[in-house]
């Protein structure tokens, strides 16, 4: 199959490994060999920063707060204020990941964390835990599977999340080892009933202490023999963390599923395909090793063909953070960033469940698509925000993203945009423009409905922002 031109395969590799690219930066790389540009994404000159918005707070869980508010020994006042400082601070580390996913650094290890935020998908109300899961998986996005899956099943977010800190000897709990093997590793048809049963006995005693480290709480661990995958022995929490990576299931697993979050997510069913087979079987041999297997699919010239290009619709996340990142977006106010991810369907710290967020085609509805379409012109020309944000049932999120129908106010910085189109003439600037915003051309009648928006004394830096706008306004721009 044909392959796409250069600057179009340079926009694809930066869409689906960060959240686009200046153009400046598409302008310069388009001149180098795409292998050099994916090793620059895979190994960035940066070191790893974790992102902090609170500190030094005990993530105790909402169960134990309402058992000492029922015992009379903390005052409900003083409660109410930690829930709300608690919501804030989840807030603001929300904006923080945007910020730094819109600042185009490190893009590909925090596209990867996107990606594993919803494989392991948490939420809890205690921003010190979230805080910390969101750390871990950043810091391991692009390093070895195991060493992440380790480092998540230890996070006292994901224990609270699944319930691992009840789990007891003498009342175990099965959520969370259920969750570990269908949503984490194997996948559902892998493994059995017991081997579930079995596992959960394995975890027992995990769990996190007051000042939120994870604990083995050896005195309610169930030391005796279990069979898991048809091994026996005195198993701890490690082994069964050992003996699912030691299954080439969870190989296929996870690759299927960074497959339709790369590649293609309506790609129907992988199970017999040989191209799966061979990006599992490589990243089963290599360790688990996640770079590995990102530079394997990122370098394949089938990756680049025609029918992946511009074939998946962005998530919220990735439009807007995308948009920040072409136009160097700032908000005035925190809440319009949340009010955006709330009214598309995707909250950042807030996934809906443990499976995380569908995506694909389940991020367009009327209502979103609407929104979607009028996010440009509410943001780059001081449009009036007229829709709801979409019910999920949350009253933070509720709170925090409520703006009514007020300006959303945003700042742009059109200078660097637009000295990449100085010197394009007035004729050429739609298609111009077209070409590096929409993986696809402009066909006629997207040219003519774009023109619409041009006034004919308009100077050319107004011409290069209204056709910016409109653009952005198609639903072609929706794809990436």
């Amino acid at each position: 199959m044909p392959i796409a031109d250069k600057q179009q395969s340079i926009q694809h590799l930066f869409w689906r490994a960060g959240f686009g690219a200046t153009p400046a930066v598409i302008q310069r790389e388009s001149h180098r060999p795409i292998r050099k540009v994916v090793h620059d994404l895979l190994h960035s000159h940066e070191a790893f920063a974790p992102l902090a918005v609170v500190d030094g707070e005990s993530p105790v869980d909402r169960p134990v707060l309402r058992k000492l508010v029922r015992e009379g020994t903390v005052d409900r006042v003083m409660l109410r204020q930690k829930i709300k400082d608690d919501t804030e601070h989840l807030r603001d580390l929300n904006g923080l990941w945007i910020e730094r996913m819109a600042s185009g650094q490190d893009a590909l290890r925090e596209k990867m964390a996107l990606f594993w935020h919803g494989h392991f998908a948490c939420r809890v109300r205690n921003p010190v835990a979230m805080q910390h899961y969101l750390n871990t998986i950043r810091q391991h996005a692009l390093g070895r599977f195991g060493d992440l899956l380790m480092g998540v099943s230890k996070e006292p977010a994901m224990l609270q999340f699944l319930n691992n800190q009840q789990n007891r000897k003498n009342a175990p709990n099965e959520n969370f080892a259920r969750e570990v093997m269908e949503l984490f590793t194997l996948g559902r048809g892998n493994y059995t009933e017991s081997d579930i049963k079995q596992a959960a006995r394995a975890f027992t005693g995990w769990g996190f202490s007051p000042d939120g480290q994870f604990l083995f709480r050896e005195n309610q661990h169930d030391d005796g023999p279990k069979t898991i995958f048809g091994e026996t022995g005195n198993f701890v929490g490690e082994d069964v963390i050992r003996l699912l990576l030691a299954k080439k299931p969870t190989a296929r697993f996870v690759t299927e599923k960074l497959y339709r979050f790369l590649v293609d997510d309506q790609a129907g069913n992988l199970a017999t395909n040989p191209r799966i087979d061979a990006l599992a079987d490589r990243f089963y041999s290599s360790g688990y090793d996640i770079s590995d297997l990102l530079e394997t699919i990122l370098t394949a010239d089938w990756f680049y063909e025609p029918a992946y290009i511009g074939n998946r619709i962005k998530s919220p996340v990735e439009l807007l953070a995308g948009m920040q990142h072409t136009l160097s977006i700032t908000f005035e106010q925190k809440q319009s960033v949340m009010f955006i991810q709330r009214t598309l369907g995707q909250v950042l710290l807030y996934p809906p469940n443990v499976a995380g967020w569908p995506g694909g085609r389940n991020w367009i509805d009327s209502s979103s698509l609407l929104f979607r379409m009028q996010l440009p012109n509410i943001l780059l020309q001081a449009g009036q925000v007229n829709i709801k944000p979409k019910e999920d049932g949350d009253v933070n999120t509720e709170l925090l993203a409520r703006r009514g129908n007020r300006q959303m106010s945003a700042t742009v910085s059109w200078t660097t945009f637009e000295q990449a189109f100085d010197n394009v003439k007035a004729d050429k600037l739609p298609d111009a423009l077209a070409a590096y915003l929409l993986q696809q051309p402009l066909g006629p009648a997207q040219r003519a409905l774009v023109l619409k928006r041009v006034k004919p004394e308009s100077t050319h830096s107004e011409q290069i922002r209204s056709l910016t706008a409109a653009i952005m306004a198609l639903p072609e721009y929706q794809l990436c």
